[in-house]
């Protein structure tokens, strides 16, 4: 995965993705406004950032990508597995619909989530030109938000899921990410014996997977090109903000994509 600089903003893209000529880009947290735990690029509006530095932080985003800021889409992300097809122009409305992923065949609209170590997930049909996206944390993997937003790709579109292109964002890894007994119950409950390659276990202490946790939901839903950032938010808080490595007090970056 490719890193990009468009002046402050620096962001990366996945491989394919690009090459299927879909905008698209995973905002680091340099080149924004916002201070303190916030710095720089914050796009939280609900961490106790200014909102004037977050609003500019949007526009910086947009504009690095150069996309219209009237087509910026957004939800209230909850931690579920809801999915909002996008079918308007987001200029003609205010509504943000609690939702963690959206789905488009609009050109103009710019899907746009917000992450500090759940995982980004990028979603594009190359054939029927829709877009997707979605935000999963430990909730959202084992209530397989990323296969509730293929299968939204295929009944508001037509998509089949062997053409969509698939990209894993940056993440907390698992070697940062100890989870306890709710968790660790609700992977095996979704995943079954493919639990065991999710969960791994040293000295008393268990990780989650996200990364191949939503790679192997993706590929039950049938989407067979599937891209990996391998980069992880708690490794290198300089370049993404963590929710976990940062004990709670930080920002969050900016995922989006757009036809």
């Amino acid at each position: 995965m490719p890193f990009h600089q468009a002046g402050e903003i620096r962001y990366l893209t996945f491989e394919h993705l690009s090459r299927a000529g879909i905008v698209h880009g995973i905002l680091t947290r340099h080149g924004g406004v916002s201070e303190g735990h916030y710095h720089a690029l914050n796009v939280g509006r609900l961490v106790g950032d200014d909102p004037a530095s977050v609003e500019e932080n949007h526009r910086r985003g947009m504009q690095a990508l150069a996309r219209d800021l009237t087509g910026l889409a957004e939800t209230r992300q909850v931690h579920g597995a809801d999915i909002a097809p996008v079918e308007r122009d987001p200029a003609h409305t205010r509504e943000r619909p609690e939702a963690d992923g959206m789905v488009t065949n609009q050109a103009g609209v710019t899907l746009w989530m917000r992450f500090a170590d759940c995982v980004p997930i990028l979603l594009f049909d190359p054939q029927k030109k829709v877009a997707g996206i979605a935000h999963a944390g430990w909730r959202g993997t084992v209530n397989r938000v990323a296969k509730n937003a293929v299968e939204a790709m295929q009944a508001q579109y037509g998509t089949r899921p062997q053409d969509i292109l698939a990209g894993i964002g940056p993440s907390i890894c698992p070697d940062h990410y100890l989870v306890g007994e709710e968790v660790i119950s609700q992977v095996q409950h979704t995943f079954g014996s493919e639990a065991k390659q999710l969960l791994h276990r040293e000295n008393g202490n268990v990780t989650l997977d996200l990364w191949q946790a939503n790679r192997l939901v993706l590929a039950q839903a049938g989407v067979q090109r599937i891209e990996i950032s391998g980069q992880c938010t708690a490794c290198d808080v300089e370049s993404w903000f963590s929710h976990r490595a940062e004990q709670g007090r930080t920002g969050r970056f900016g995922a989006l994509i757009g036809l």
